[in-house]
């Protein structure tokens, strides 16, 4: 590009420089829930350890978004990296955060969530550089990697306590939205009770919300009200509905239980959650930055965190050890083998789309 003047090279310069400050200023007068207070960039911080998370809900949830936060803050700690964490909610949120911290060095990004794949397949192409870690996504190219996290093994197991469990015959689930990894979950729970008994029946309610508690509460006493017994759900901070719906129909004297999911989330009500279908997100989160970190991780391939990694699991609740017979706890530890070893196979659904054109 030919220069015109003196005064268009100046007039250049400086409106050049004024969309650096703005696209780093961008970044930082967003919603920020660790609320970090950041400098603009020298040279040398630009190239340093740098990790971001993206979550379409809050990480106060204690599950999903949560245990999301808690994997960074790992990172932090283990390799003293600079994090940063954002709440997204509209697409269009999505694809402006993955470019903002794109552009202020942040060169590994965790968007949380199946609905982050999209834009980051449209943010890493114009970002090759940056790695952008979708978890539960489903599309891979050569800088945007899935983390699947098989949970249906851990909801197995869920499943199969449930049906030893029950005294209806009637076990009950509440999603929030029905995507691909959701139902993978559920298909696993469902599979799980039926090995135990093929005729015990699993009703499943979708709300289309991850964080509506009260749509959640409403959901779980509509199927309570349908003769189930025992109540898992896979929604982020919509989980305290079906808590709280499952402590008030105890109070008003049903045997009815909970199971909680994504997190140990046994002592959020103890009295009532029977255990809980886990991922270990921090430490699945660690384990790829680690990778990353050594030039490990390998480009367009998924990454799976299952049973085999320790990475997904049933956690019994301990305050509940007594509804757990001795038999039930050798059975648990037996499938829990058995789905390692591979000599269980548990249901799962293939979700995975490589992005034509990236490899």
């Amino acid at each position: 590009m030919s220069r015109v003047s003196e005064r268009g090279t100046i007039l250049g310069n400086a409106v050049s420089k004024i969309k650096r400050v703005i696209s780093v200023v961008l970044l930082f007068t967003m919603a920020c829930s660790d609320a970090r207070n950041e400098d603009p960039l020298s040279e040398s911080e630009f190239s340093g350890f740098r990790v971001a998370l993206l979550t379409s809900g809050p990480v106060s949830d204690a599950g999903w978004y949560g245990s999301a936060y808690e994997g960074i803050q790992l990172i932090e700690k283990t390799f003293g990296a600079r994090i940063s964490h954002q709440q997204t909610s509209t697409p269009a949120e999505f694809d402006e955060a993955l470019r903002a911290y794109a552009v202020s060095g942040y060169r590994l990004i965790f968007a949380h969530g199946f609905e982050y794949q999209d834009a980051a397949i449209r943010v890493g192409e114009q970002f090759p550089e940056v790695t952008i870690i979708v978890s539960s996504g489903g599309r891979v190219s050569e800088n945007v990697i899935p983390l699947i996290f098989e949970l249906e093994e851990g909801s197995y197991i869920a499943g199969v306590v449930a049906s030893r469990i029950t005294k209806t015959g009637i076990v009950g689930m509440v999603g929030g939205v029905s995507t691909p990894p959701a139902e993978a979950t559920f298909t696993g729970f469902e599979a799980g009770a039926k090995s135990v008994n093929p005729d015990v029946e699993v009703l499943v309610n979708w709300i289309g919300s991850w964080d509506d508690v009260a749509m959640a509460k409403e959901a779980a006493v509509t199927l309570i009200r349908r003769g189930v017994d025992v109540l898992i759900h896979n929604t982020d901070a919509a989980s305290f509905g079906v808590f709280q719906a499952v402590r008030e129909a105890r109070d008003s004297g049903e045997e009815v239980w909970a199971m909680g999911m994504n997190r140990d989330q046994n002592d959020v009500v103890p009295e009532v959650i029977l255990g809980s279908a886990v991922i270990r997100i921090p430490e699945a989160f660690l384990r790829l930055a680690k990778l990353w970190k050594e030039g490990k991780l390998p480009s367009g391939e998924a990454y799976y965190a299952g049973g085999q990694s320790g990475a997904a699991d049933y956690v019994v609740n301990p305050s509940l050890a007594g509804k757990y017979k001795p038999e039930l706890m050798a059975e648990i530890d037996s499938i829990r083998l058995g789905i390692i070893d591979g000599l269980i196979a548990v249901p799962r659904i293939d979700f995975l789309e490589r992005v034509e054109g990236s490899f």
